[in-house]
């Protein structure tokens, strides 16, 4: 009977009336989100302009060739890996622990708008600005500084995209540790520069102490770094690169496994 119940044509369009609803909720609060980051100048200079200004200040620095390729097409690839992680981890982990601390997450458990679907948008809108600052990177690095374009652009994209997933997932998880709105800033850079630097996205780590190198095997930006590389300056499709993808999502699982048990809506200040 509750087969036959749940095919009725009403049941259906109750179904698509959900559905509609949903998305558009959805697209309501994704664009809410867009409106908000581009008004912040604080988090537009920070998490969307900053590696773009990094980006034209090494490059004016780095010079030469390195295993064949111009320094500037490894910057490149270095910041993208770079600005996945200032975006997609630092931007969601401070934005989440304000709103936190402000009242503002638990505000909206007490509106219509379903949790899931609110943290949803706010990753989708964080995206969105990754994808618009990773065009901007490479048009940079193309027109100002004659690197290549991207020769398997569909490689790239999912390899970025793993990396902004698993990232985003690392972001929210680190949101869930951080206690306080004021150590949220310091707390996401004191992670992410330090790796960044370990890493290569800042360019090429071949004269770094053999022990920081092996300590940069372990992160994961140092696999999505890799992983970009390969694709973009040695034209390897993204199969090629199996495995840095594999680390890199598998410390994404790590993040949300964190946020699943720790991730909270109430404030914990005061």
């Amino acid at each position: 009977m509750r087969v036959a119940e749940d095919a009725s044509p009403g049941a259906v369009t109750a179904r698509r009336f959900t559905t509609r609803r949903a998305r558009s909720l959805f697209r309501h609060q994704v664009r809410n989100e867009q409106l908000l980051f581009w008004r912040s100048r604080e988090a537009a200079v920070f998490v969307f302009l900053f590696p773009v200004l990094l980006f034209l200040l090494l490059g004016t620095v780095y010079s030469g060739r390195y295993h064949g390729h111009a320094l500037s097409e490894y910057l490149v690839a270095g910041l993208l890996g770079y600005g996945t992680a200032n975006t997609a981890f630092g931007g969601l982990a401070i934005t989440l622990v304000l709103r936190r601390e402000q009242g503002v997450l638990k505000r909206i458990r007490a509106t219509p708008l379903p949790p899931a679907l609110y943290l949803a948008a706010t990753l989708a809108s964080i995206l969105i600005v990754f994808a618009i600052q990773s065009v901007s990177l490479i048009g940079l690095g193309h027109f100002v500084f004659d690197a290549e374009l991207p020769t398997r652009p569909f490689s790239l994209l999912v390899a970025l995209a793993v990396g902004a997933a698993s990232f985003a997932a690392l972001g929210i998880g680190v949101a869930s540790l951080i206690r306080s709105a004021e150590g949220s800033s310091a707390v996401v850079n004191i992670i992410i520069l330090p790796m960044t630097f370990l890493s290569g996205g800042f360019g090429p780590t071949r004269d770094y102490p053999q022990l920081l190198q092996d300590i940069a095997e372990v992160l994961p930006l140092k696999h999505l770094i890799d992983a970009i590389t390969g694709i973009y300056l040695d034209h390897e499709p993204v199969w090629d690169q199996g495995w840095a993808l594999l680390v890199v999502a598998v410390w994404g699982v790590i993040g949300a496994v964190v946020a699943k048990r720790r991730f909270g809506w109430e404030p914990r200040e005061g």
